[in-house]
């Protein structure tokens, strides 16, 4: 997954279809010359759908659709025919994906299966044609309904990764190290902050050909909830993740410090987050001697199981597996 390519933001304006016109039309025939009205109803204008397609991963497809427009109804005509409805826009977009008004930012909807569809923006209905006023006292009414106008608003698509590790941790905690350690992903490393600009995800092998799926998300600093730094933008992502597995290198200053306010940035984004199982990996194990990781653990929060690794060395890395193996199954 290129850095270029994966798109989890986009901003469009979405226009649906205005309603055809209802029809003014009285039946004329050669042995009926003063026939009733017979105007049909104008046809419905196109909607805006959005369809969930598990074969998309981003939305880079619609990264450079500025302008969503679905047709307008037909008008009715004659002999009460309805006018076609105006053609629906779908368009196709990864599971995971959460429509929002552009204006308020609320929440309209969340795509989260394969083939399900979503009016995004709906069409304006059609117009009844003049066989909808005929009364006792206007029999031939002159008139009929327009259409309704179709809708323009802004909206925003966000994308969720479905994962089901997602790695939380500070800049330079080792994330992405361990997910090309442990898995085929090939994420961008380098020892500076924020070397991870967008999520990476890696397919991880276990045990007789089983797999779980890891998603890095670029580091969260302190103030990320408040939209310091990266961490707001991809914040989401770990919302659909069953397991996260937050990472403190041995080097930092007070792991259980650090553990704390990982955890306080989770919570203000969305205290939901603090119900999913929770394991801490301590990164960059390898130099540490047995007496000092024995020192290290006192530091270590309670509650949570814990487990010193060295994605360089592999140290620990097969037990850091079997920890989430057994957490996502238990």
């Amino acid at each position: 997954m290129a850095d270029s390519n994966f798109i989890d933001y986009v901003k469009f304006c979405s226009r649906s279809g205005a309603g055809g016109a209802g029809s003014v039309h009285f039946r004329r025939e050669k042995h009926v010359p003063k026939g009733g009205p017979d105007g049909g109803d104008g046809g419905r204008g196109g909607h805006i759908i959005l369809r969930g397609n598990a074969q998309h991963w981003t939305l880079l497809h619609l990264k450079y659709k500025k302008h969503v427009i679905a047709d307008a109804g037909k008008g009715g005509e004659g002999g009460k025919r309805t006018g076609a409805d105006g053609k629906d826009v779908i368009l196709d977009v990864p599971l995971g994906t959460v429509a929002r008004d552009a204006e308020t930012g609320e929440k309209r909807f969340e795509i989260t299966e394969d083939g399900q569809e979503v009016i995004l923006t709906r069409g304006g209905r059609g117009g009844l044609g003049n066989d909808h006023f005929k009364t006792a006292t206007n029999q031939a009414p002159h008139f009929a309904q327009p259409g309704e106008p179709g809708i323009e608003e802004w909206i925003i698509l966000e994308l969720k990764l479905l994962a089901d590790v997602g790695l939380v941790g500070f800049p330079n905690a080792g994330k992405s190290t361990l997910l090309s350690a442990i898995s085929a992903a090939k994420p961008e490393i380098g020892d500076y902050p924020f070397t991870t600009l967008v999520p990476n995800l890696g397919v991880v092998g276990y045990r007789d050909d089983k797999s779980f799926v890891m998603a890095d998300i670029p580091g969260i600093i302190e103030g990320a909830a408040e939209g310091r730094g990266l961490g707001i933008r991809f914040l989401r992502h770990i919302e659909r993740n069953s397991i996260l597995l937050f990472m403190i290198p041995a080097d930092a200053p007070e792991i259980e410090t650090q553990y704390k306010i990982l955890l306080g940035e989770l919570e203000k984004y969305n205290p939901e987050l603090l119900d999913k199982k929770r394991i801490l990996a301590i990164s960059k194990a390898d130099m540490l001697d047995e007496e000092l990781i024995k020192e290290m653990e006192k530091e270590v929060p309670k509650g949570i199981p814990y487990v010193f690794i060295s994605s360089v060395s592999q140290y620990n890395l097969s037990q850091l597996k079997d920890m989430i193996w057994q957490a996502i199954h238990a």
